[in-house]
């Protein structure tokens, strides 16, 4: 087999390969075995017919069909190593020739990961931000502290205020209409939480136990039910029940019954501690982002569509993996953001793009500094992880080679060690 490569337009490529003609007749051949185990051919037992006469009763073009079927994608696999491209997407294939007797001459017209000019990447000198945190703060979290570990009491009588978490009868109309879903009896709602739409859970402070209050609201123009999107609508509602969080006094009393310190100073300190903390890691990843984004901003490289197309899909796909674990799915995540997968997908398109390029950039980085994951720092990393997870190293080695996912693992390792090869170099 023979292969040639031509550069097209942009990142697209053409290879022609050639195929030996022994190979395509061999093809053929055994696309004729195939077909004869499929169709029934007069006077022969399935399998049985010899190629001339299966090639009589389906004709020539299945015949070439099938053995193409069989031949054509382990050449493809092949052209692309000996070319040495590395294709992003599928390829687009043509006959050039074909004909018994002579060699299989295909091209394949497929879109190729482009190449990067880099820009300056080394002694871009960017500081790291002094990590800050302000006694505000201190302050703020011990409030924290202080509403998670509040009781909620059950008023008697009273008016609903914001925060009350309260318990509902409402039904909604338009038009002076019921509208479908928009009735619920003992349905729970924490007002100024956000989750109604805009005006209703406003427009219930004030409203009094056992006393109904029609709420006024628009629905949103973009809102996900057609029927509903920019109409005015009317709940009738009914309040059965308020609940208002009672907060503990910040005192040592506090300290000893929301933690393991004996006094509310030694509580701040700890708080203190941790914050700080959090500010070190927070202020340590804004200077390792800060570094890599001047470096992939410096850096020029034209995008296939494809690329972007299939990294905003992975990021779909993550979404939809997380909100399984929480028990929701992409539908639901429309209805309460008022959008649509079209509309999200385009709005990942601007970030996708970024985290396309930025990958592109820290690769060819790699093969230009000749940073490489070894097979020592590979089993260092893979007993690490097993550690972490209570697993053999051996054991999740074997898996991921099993999944053929170690190879992606090692390319995440290795844009790790380019991104550590980036700080110390500009910092």
């Amino acid at each position: 087999m023979s292969v040639s490569v031509e550069k097209l337009e942009k990142n697209l490529v053409a290879l022609e390969v050639t195929v030996e003609a022994e190979k395509f007749v061999s093809a053929v051949n055994q696309a004729a075995k195939v077909l004869a185990k499929k169709v029934n051919v007069p006077g022969f037992r399935k399998g049985k017919a010899p190629r001339r006469m299966v090639e009589q009763h389906v004709g020539k073009e299945s015949l070439y069909d099938e053995a193409l079927d069989q031949l054509v994608g382990p050449a493809y696999s092949e052209a692309v190593l000996e070319s040495g491209i590395d294709p992003v997407d599928r390829p687009s294939v043509e006959l050039v020739q074909i004909e018994e007797g002579k060699d299989l001459i295909f091209k394949a017209k497929v879109m190729v990961k482009p190449e990067v000019e880099l820009g300056e990447y080394k002694g871009l000198k960017i500081e790291q931000s002094a990590a800050i945190i302000s006694e505000e703060e201190v302050e703020e979290a011990l409030k924290s502290k202080q509403q998670q570990h509040a009781r909620l009491i059950t008023l008697e009588e009273g008016k609903v205020e914001n925060d009350d978490t309260v318990t509902l009868d409402f039904e909604g109309f338009t038009d002076g209409t019921p509208f479908l879903g928009g009735k619920a009896e003992n349905y729970e709602l924490v007002i100024g939480s956000g989750t109604f739409i805009p005006g209703f859970e406003e427009g219930l402070i004030g409203a009094e136990i056992g006393q109904p209050v029609e709420v006024n609201v628009t629905f949103p123009a973009e809102y996900h039910s057609a029927e509903l999107a920019g109409k005015e609508a009317v709940f009738k509602t009914l309040i059965k029940k308020i609940q208002r969080k009672e907060l503990s006094a910040l005192d040592d009393e506090f300290a000893k019954d929301v933690s393991e310190f004996e006094t509310l100073d030694e509580l701040k300190t700890d708080l203190r501690n941790k914050l700080m903390k959090t500010t070190e890691m927070r202020v340590k990843d804004e200077h390792v982002r800060s570094i890599v984004s001047k470096v992939v901003d410096n850096a020029s490289v034209e995008i296939p569509e494809v690329m972007i197309n299939e990294r905003i899909n992975v990021m779909v796909d993550d979404l939809s993996r997380n909100l399984a674990q929480q028990g929701m799915t992409l539908e639901h995540y429309f209805q309460f953001t008022n959008s649509t997968e079209a509309a999200m997908k385009e709005e990942l398109r601007p970030q996708a793009a970024e985290s396309v390029k930025t990958d592109l950039v820290l690769e060819t980085i790699a093969k230009v500094e000749g940073i490489e994951i070894t097979e020592d720092e590979l089993d260092e990393e893979l007993k690490k992880a097993s550690e972490r997870h209570g697993q053999d190293a051996a054991l999740l080695k074997r898996t991921l080679i099993a999944r053929g996912e170690l190879q992606f693992y090692k390319q995440s390792m290795n844009s790790q060690k380019t991104v550590n090869f980036l700080v110390e170099q500009n910092t």
